[in-house]
């Protein structure tokens, strides 16, 4: 009998659990692996391409005609539709069917020979905000091109020589360094987070209701006494296999992402690997103190899963944190997405000493002491709270 209780047995009844029920493999390995191959399809190509711009040439001439060849050069814009009359256009991109309208005044290619600063309009649908600012940069990019040429071929016709005309037309020359991701490749700037936010979230559900599930069915009184009535020990031996499924799964996005896709990794493999596995540790012990506090099985997986949607906002890769109100700067500190986010940068992307990512590996270690002092309340939960629908 003494065989049948401590550590081990907890585990080995935990596995037994995960194989009897399909949603423990449809939550710990389809799901995941779902979304890391539909994420990494969606944005195979880096960045959008051929996104749709409509044209409106009130010049007609062969000028403007090659202005609009230029634009529709561009990888990001193809122009879709040319058309005469501005409402025309305005209808096709209030109806969706473009991002943007390109329009070229009546006597532009005149007004441009004279130096009579024709005026060329832009109008973006900023609905789609990533389309309409990639090719609003394509858009304006063209017109400075075309005023260039203007400028230069009118200051060669005066006499002047190419290398004053350039040192005038553009007095600086910048010198364009990106760094991290010199590509501008939207894959590497959001599946990096986008991913283990996904596995977070899916830790966080499974961690409440593997819990609240005994306490619906009533097994709980088996499972303490599996543990030998440890609390402690009862939850190391349910989490376990957890920990140790959603670490490979977790590792397979990780090889995906960094040795098949080849995104920038200047620190080595075991740095994001163990962020990867603090993580994971770190969410489960939120899902345990999820299902503490609120020892109801829908009560916990509304927190988990509030918790696990908000933190993608909260990890500061799309919006800056200290950009933040004061007090979203301060929280955005409890979700370890954000922690992950850090070490993701500062050893992936800038591939700096593990000494100055120390702060935010021992947070996601502190995560795991969070559910401690509730452990007593989580207990009498599971030996005396009657679920109720």
């Amino acid at each position: 009998m003494v065989n049948n209780i401590g550590l081990f047995p907890v585990i080995r009844r935990e596995i037994r659990r995960l194989v009897s029920h399909p949603i423990y493999v449809f939550t710990m390995v389809i799901a995941p692996l779902f979304c890391y191959f539909l994420f990494t399809s969606l944005m195979k190509n880096g960045l959008p391409t051929n996104l749709p711009v409509a044209v409106v040439n009130l010049d007609g001439t062969s000028t403007s005609r090659n202005v609009i060849r230029q634009l529709d050069v561009f990888s990001q814009s193809q122009v879709v539709m040319e058309s005469a009359q501005f409402a025309e256009a305005r209808s096709a991109m209030q109806e969706g069917k473009v991002y943007a309208v390109f329009v070229i005044p009546r006597h532009f290619t005149r007004d441009l020979v004279n130096g009579e600063q024709p005026k060329i309009s832009f109008y973006t649908n900023n609905t789609f905000f990533i389309a309409s600012s990639l090719v609003f940069k394509d858009m304006k990019t063209v017109s400075v091109l075309v005023s260039g040429a203007a400028n230069r071929k009118t200051r060669l016709a005066k006499g002047q020589e190419l290398r004053q005309i350039m040192a005038q037309l553009q007095p600086i020359v910048v010198d364009s360094h990106p760094l991290s991701n010199p590509w501008m490749n939207y894959s590497i700037y959001l599946n990096n987070i986008l991913l283990p936010g996904v596995l977070q979230l899916l830790v966080l559900l499974l961690t409440v209701y593997s819990i609240g599930i005994e306490i619906k069915q009533k097994t709980t009184l088996h499972w303490l006494h599996t543990g030998g009535d440890s609390m402690t020990v009862s939850i190391i031996g349910k989490l376990l296999p957890h920990t140790v499924i959603f670490t490979l799964v977790g590792v397979f996005f990780q090889v995906l992402l960094y040795k098949y896709l080849h995104f920038p990794l200047m620190s080595g493999v075991w740095p994001m690997v163990l962020a990867l596995m603090l993580m994971v540790m770190a969410s489960q012990a939120l899902g345990v103190f999820f299902i503490s506090l609120l020892p109801v099985l829908r009560l916990g997986l509304s927190a988990a899963s509030l918790i696990g949607v908000i933190s993608v906002s909260m990890s500061g890769f799309s919006f800056p944190v200290f950009a933040m109100a004061k007090p979203l700067q301060v929280l955005s500190h409890i979700f370890p997405l954000r922690h992950y986010f850090l070490i993701y940068v500062d050893q992936a992307l800038n591939g700096i000493s593990m000494y100055y990512s120390r702060i935010d590996y021992l947070v996601l270690m502190g995560f795991m002491l969070l559910p401690l002092p509730f452990l007593p309340k989580l207990k009498h939960a599971l030996k005396y709270k009657e679920y109720k629908m």
